[in-house]
């Protein structure tokens, strides 16, 4: 390996510790927002989301992330909950965990291990990262189809107060 192609390995190990190092800690949503080809915005989980976002030390992360107008369900029992109930919370929520890897100094990757959708588990779920002052801004590396149409998707995160 060339001197210069060490060096620029060596920045871009920085780089990429640097970004796993501020992405640690807990994280609040902010706002969801999903953006068509045609510039139409969409709030997915309405205006007003509640999340965390938390990455560990340990290489593990968790996302938690509903609407933040979700109704109650009758009973305060999860197994006495309707099954229409149980089905409105699963479509206004979303949740995943599992380890992260720093791709890039600009992509972060999780690779998911648990989901309240099962069919991300055991697929990883690659995000643009980037910051901005006290904000984190989660995206999505290119459209995808999202609610019936091509999107681009960025999750907004502050530290807790």
């Amino acid at each position: 390996m060339r001197a210069d192609d060490h060096m620029a390995a060596s920045s871009d190990r920085e780089a990429c510790e640097a970004v796993r190092d501020r992405l640690l800690g807990a994280w609040e949503l902010v706002s969801y927002v999903a953006t068509g080809g045609d510039g139409r915005i969409v709030h997915p989980l309405g205006p007003r989301p509640h999340g965390l976002i938390v990455y560990t030390p340990q290489g593990y992360m968790s996302a938690q992330l509903g609407r933040g107008d979700r109704p109650p369900a009758q009973s305060e029992r999860l197994e006495e909950a309707t099954p229409d109930e149980l089905a409105q919370a699963a479509v206004t929520y979303v949740a995943y965990g599992g380890p992260f890897h720093v791709v890039d100094p600009t992509t972060v990757e999780h690779h998911v291990t648990t989901s309240l959708f099962p069919n991300w588990a055991g697929k990883p779920q690659a995000r643009k990262v980037s910051f901005e002052a006290d904000l984190l801004k989660l995206s999505l590396a290119a459209p995808t189809r999202l609610w019936g149409a091509d999107r681009t998707a960025e999750l907004t995160w502050r530290r807790p107060r």
